[in-house]
């Protein structure tokens, strides 16, 4: 079945439907054991993140306060 049959099929159903086939789809990348390719440029910006955190000069943020921050600016 080619993509734009699946998206007309999937253009049909309701809300419900189409979370449960994209939950479906993820499980089934997740299932495949696969690696999406990763550019040299970004392997090189994730390991300066990773030393940053290592060595403290990295600020964090809990989840609650950038949930709050988010809500707050888009009200």
């Amino acid at each position: 079945m080619r993509s734009e049959e699946i998206i007309q099929k999937a253009n049909s159903f309701g809300l419900a439907e189409k979370l449960l086939l994209v939950e479906d789809l993820w499980d089934s990348i997740a299932l495949s054991n696969s690696t999406l390719p990763l550019p040299k440029w970004q392997k090189k910006e994730l390991d300066k993140r990773y030393e940053e955190y290592k060595t403290g000069k990295l600020k964090l943020h809990d989840w609650e306060s950038i949930h709050n921050t988010l809500r707050n600016k888009y009200k």
